[in-house]
């Protein structure tokens, strides 16, 4: 039994946090997993900049709206829905996915939750568990499912390393370079036959 896990951000749909950087103007926020491992240390240093320039959750929301999923993403998701089941892996915030996952067809989404205060402050974020793609990865595995994965960021690798098949997608030239035995993909086309191959 084959179960595809793939990363949200920068894989299905643009990076949130980029998009509301550009929207709002503040370059600092900008910063991703692409750039920070450690991932309480990132939403802190998001949190703590929200809160300097009097932003909340309603702001970011009003640009998620805005957000439309990457050009054949919706496509590849649904032919490879087709043959196989998919959830999505995120570190990303259930206030923040359910908008972009109505724009994909509703796929199965397993993420976190933010802590917001009555007017709106994001005060904090809630993980599912730690280290929660490779945990739910291994608990797929643990009940009889064989994963293949596929992300971005460094918060996939541990995803992708522990699968029976991995790819990164759209990647930083640096990841790529780290991690030379992991298959890299910059098109949709290109990734959706990689994982028929490992089916």
């Amino acid at each position: 039994m084959n179960l595809v896990c793939l990363d949200m951000e920068g894989v299905l749909v643009p990076e949130i946090w980029i998009a509301f950087a550009e929207e709002t103007g503040i370059p600092e926020l900008k910063r991703t997993t692409r750039d920070e491992p450690d991932y309480d240390k990132l939403m802190q240093y998001r949190i703590n900049i929200l809160k300097e320039h009097g932003l909340g959750l309603k702001e970011i929301q009003a640009v998620i709206a805005k957000i439309d999923p990457l050009p054949g993403a919706k496509e590849f998701l649904d032919a490879l829905r087709a043959q196989v089941q998919v959830v999505i892996l995120s570190d990303t915030f259930e206030e923040f996915a359910m908008p972009l996952m109505k724009k994909l067809g509703y796929p199965t989404i397993l993420c976190n939750s933010l802590e917001v205060a009555e007017d709106g402050t994001i005060t904090g974020h809630k993980m599912r568990c730690s280290q929660s793609k490779l945990t739910t990865v291994k608990a797929f595995q643990s009940i009889g499912y064989d994963t293949i994965a596929a992300g971005d960021s460094f918060n996939d690798l541990a995803m992708i390393q522990a699968s029976k098949a991995g790819f990164l997608f759209r990647t930083t030239e640096q990841i790529k370079k780290d991690y030379p035995n992991l298959p890299a993909f910059e098109t949709f086309d290109d990734l959706l036959h990689a994982i028929e191959q490992a089916l």
